[in-house]
C-alpha cells in the first residue's frame, strides 16, 4: 500500500485553461470509468439586493425544468438517458451545477451544461408552478433550528449588507419575483468570466477545453465592455439576535467573532483550533474519554445535546465560532464552557493538543480524494476563492508549518476581547445577556 506522503505526491496535476471570453477550464485526468463535470459560478445571495434576494435560489429550480433546446422534460430526459446524475446547489457567494456521468459522454455533459445555462426556458407556468414549491420549502426549513440559527447569525453579523441575506429569499420575495427579474440574474452573472468548468474523472483535458470553446463562446457569455459587478461589501458587527420560544424543547445557540476571508493563510491555524476543540453528540462513542475537553465536560456534567465548532468563509470575511444545542437550563454553564475552551486556546494551547489536530485535519484533507464528484467540486472552488487548485501536499505543508504558538497567536488575534456576534433559538431565558458574554471574550490576569 502507498504511504500517506506518495499518495499525496502522486495525485495528478490539475489542468488549467482559459478561454478567450474568461471561462476557466480545469480538470484532473484519472482511469476512473466514470467522471464528474460542472460549472462553478460566482453568484448567490451575497449578489443580490433586498428586492431580489431569493433569484438565485429560485434559478437553481428552474435551470432543471427544460430549455429552450429541450423544452418541459425533454432535459432531465436525455440526462437519464445517459444513465447521469444532475444536480446542483446555491450558496451566499457561488451557484454550480454538475453532472455525474460515464466518461465517454463527457462531451454530452458539456453540451448539457452549456444549454441549461445560457437557454434556461423560464416559461411562466414553470415559474409559478416552482413559486408554490419553493413556498413549501421555506416553510419545512423553519422547523430546522440549526438553519435558522445559523440564517440568524449572517443576519446579525452582517446586518444591513449583503450577506445578511439568507440564500432562499424571504416569502414576500419569492411571491413577487417576476420572469424579467430572473432574466436579469442570469444575464448580469451567468457570464464566462464569472465561471469554472470544472471535470475530473476518466476525461482529457484536451477534449474538454474542445467541447468548452464550441458550447461556451458567443454574447451570452461575454460581458459587454467594463459591466462585470462588483463584490459588494459586507462588514462584521458584534450584536445580537433573540428569538425566544419556551415552547421548544432545546435551545440553539450559535456565537462567533469575525473570521478571514478565503485566501487568508490564518485559516489553516483556526481550522486546527477548531480540531481541537472537537465536535460532539450524545450518539458518540466514548463518552467522557473522548480527547475533546469540551466533549469531556459535555458528558460529565451534561451540558448540552450536541456541539460543533464552524469556520465559515466568504471572499473578504467569515464567521469562526461553535454552535450548541442544549436544555433550557444547561444554556449558561455550557456557554461559560464553551468561552473557556476559546480562552484556553488563546493562552495555553499545548503541542500534543496540536499534533493530534493536524493529524485529524489530515484525514479530513485525503477524504477530499474520494470520488470523482469530491474532486470535481474541490477543483471548481478553489478556482473561484484561490484563483488556482491549492494542491494537497501544499495544504500538508502548511499543516505541518502549525504550532502551539501560531495557535495560541492566530486565536488571540481574532478571539481575545473581540465583540462577538450571537444568534439564539428557542428556550434561551438561561442565555447570559450580551455583556456578560462579551465580558468572558477576555480574562482578567492580575
Amino acid at each position: 500500500a502507498a504511504t500517506y506522503a506518495q499518495t499525496l505526491q502522486n495525485i495528478p496535476e490539475t489542468q488549467v485553461t482559459t478561454l478567450e471570453n474568461g471561462l476557466r477550464v480545469a480538470s484532473e485526468e484519472s482511469n476512473h470509468p466514470t467522471c464528474t463535470v460542472g460549472l462553478w459560478i460566482e453568484a448567490g445571495s451575497r449578489y443580490e439586493d433586498a428586492k431580489t434576494n431569493g433569484a438565485g435560489f429560485f434559478m437553481e429550480h428552474l435551470a432543471f425544468k427544460g430549455t429552450k433546446k429541450r423544452p418541459g422534460s425533454a432535459f432531465e430526459k436525455e440526462v437519464e438517458s445517459l444513465g447521469a446524475h444532475l444536480n446542483g446547489y446555491t450558496s451566499r457567494e457561488q451557484t454550480a451545477f454538475y453532472i455525474k456521468a460515464l466518461s465517454k459522454d463527457m462531451p454530452k455533459v458539456v453540451e448539457l451544461l452549456s444549454d441549461l445555462v445560457q437557454n434556461c426556458e423560464l416559461e411562466d407556468s414553470h415559474i409559478e408552478r416552482e413559486r408554490g414549491i419553493i413556498l413549501q420549502e421555506l416553510k419545512e426549513m423553519d422547523s430546522n433550528l440549526a438553519d435558522v440559527t445559523f440564517d440568524y447569525l449572517h443576519a446579525t453579523a452582517y446586518q444591513g449588507t449583503a450577506l445578511a441575506h439568507t440564500v432562499e429569499g424571504t416569502t414576500e420575495n419569492i411571491k413577487k419575483l417576476t420572469r424579467a427579474d430572473l432574466a436579469s440574474y442570469v444575464d448580469t452573472h451567468f457570464k464566462a468570466p464569472r465561471m469554472v468548468l470544472a471535470a475530473a474523472g476518466g476525461i482529457s483535458h484536451r477534449e474538454l477545453v474542445d467541447a468548452a470553446k464550441q458550447h461556451f463562446t458567443g454574447a451570452p457569455f461575454s460581458y459587454k465592455g467594463d459591466s462585470v459587478p462588483a463584490l459588494p461589501r459586507c462588514r462584521f458587527t458584534g450584536s445580537e439576535i433573540r428569538a425566544r420560544d419556551d415552547a421548544l424543547p432545546l435551545a440553539h445557540i450559535a456565537l462567533a467573532v469575525e473570521g478571514p476571508g478565503w485566501a487568508d493563510p490564518d485559516n489553516v491555524v483556526l481550522n486546527v483550533a477548531n480540531a481541537i476543540i472537537g465536535r460532539y453528540d450524545r450518539t458518540f462513542g466514548g463518552g467522557k474519554n473522548q480527547s475533546s475537553r469540551l466533549a469531556t465536560l459535555a458528558v460529565e456534567h451534561n451540558l448540552c445535546h450536541s456541539f460543533e465548532p464552524f469556520n465559515t468563509s466568504y471572499s473578504d470575511t467569515g464567521l469562526f465560532g461553535f454552535h450548541f444545542v442544549s436544555d433550557p437550563l444547561s444554556i449558561d454553564d455550557m456557554m461559560f464552557c464553551a468561552q473557556g475552551e476559546w480562552m484556553r486556546l488563546c493562552t495555553s494551547t499545548t503541542e500534543s493538543e496540536v499534533t493530534r489536530a493536524k493529524n485529524y485535519l489530515r484525514n479530513a484533507m485525503v477524504a477530499q480524494l474520494d470520488g470523482t464528484t469530491r474532486v470535481c467540486e474541490n477543483i471548481g472552488s478553489h478556482l473561484l476563492h484561490y484563483g488556482r487548485r491549492i494542491p494537497l501536499e501544499e495544504w500538508d505543508a502548511r499543516i505541518s508549518a502549525v504550532d502551539a504558538r501560531m495557535v495560541r497567536d492566530v486565536c488571540s488575534k481574532y478571539i481575545y476581547d473581540k465583540c462577538p456576534a450571537i444568534a439564539a433559538v428557542g428556550p434561551i431565558e438561561q442565555l447570559f445577556d450580551y455583556n456578560r458574554i462579551r465580558s468572558a471574550m477576555y480574562w482578567v490576569r492580575l
